[in-house]
């Protein structure tokens, strides 16, 4: 049986726990009991764990050996803002499929009222990566940065930037990543509902950013990041 994998909330040495409503759902749902064993991401590794004690509000345990993860490729995205249930479905399936990191950004085309309140909703994208990490099995979390604007994000430092727009015809994301190596980082633009305006894919291009398609199908944006992802990671791995 496939051991369960918790992202430990504390961890100090060879201890580790689980507070709050973490801890409420192993206690409470899942009926945990002393010297049971998960595996417990403790920051940059993942060692087993060992139930020392339990209670509703938290759960201790004694971290033994270290478990082997395989390495994900660095594969990131630059997500604008879109209609909040959809971004929230993209987070979580991105974070399933192996994505990096994702970079929120207020777009041209972004709805006004989405850009404004952008900013309260990365706390919650957070949590719903850390959750997702978790049923996936993987031995990090996504970094979810602050949502920002695009001019402010662009000038990333990747060592390959993507950028997915309908307005390319020859180069498929998949040939744009055929000379790429896995231990390179690549960072993936998605756009907006509407797509990217005419301006952005300028400073885009500016930055040194390549144009790719993800086919002749116009996708809604969480199905474009959720396949994009999908096509990097398998092409990286």
């Amino acid at each position: 049986m496939t051991r369960r994998r918790w992202i430990a909330d504390e961890v100090s040495g060879d201890r580790a726990a689980l507070v709050g409503s973490h801890a409420q759902h192993l206690a409470r749902v899942l009926r945990a009991e002393v010297g049971q064993s998960f595996d417990l991401i403790t920051g940059d590794s993942v060692r087993r764990g060992h139930i020392i004690s339990v209670r509703d509000d938290r759960v201790d345990f004694a971290l033994g050996e270290e478990v082997t993860s395989s390495l994900l490729p660095d594969v990131g995205l630059l997500l604008a803002i879109f209609k909040f249930d959809r971004m929230e479905w993209a987070v979580e399936k991105c974070t399933e499929l192996g994505v990096a990191r994702i970079l929120p950004v207020i777009a041209r085309r972004t709805d006004t009222h989405l850009g404004s309140a952008a900013g309260k909703r990365a706390e919650r994208w957070r949590r719903i990566a850390q959750q997702a990490s978790e049923q996936s099995r993987r031995a990090s979390i996504p970094q979810i940065s602050e949502p920002a604007s695009l001019r402010t994000v662009v000038t990333d430092q990747a060592d390959h930037k993507i950028v997915l727009s309908e307005a390319e015809k020859e180069i498929s994301l998949r040939n744009a990543l055929e000379s790429y190596r896995s231990q390179q980082s690549v960072l993936l633009a998605i756009g907006p509902e509407g797509g990217w305006t005419e301006e952005e894919l300028s400073l885009f291009a500016a930055n040194g950013w390549i144009l790719a398609s993800l086919g002749e199908s116009i996708l809604r944006a969480e199905t474009a990041a959720i396949a994009a992802t999908a096509i990097a990671i398998s092409a990286l791995s």
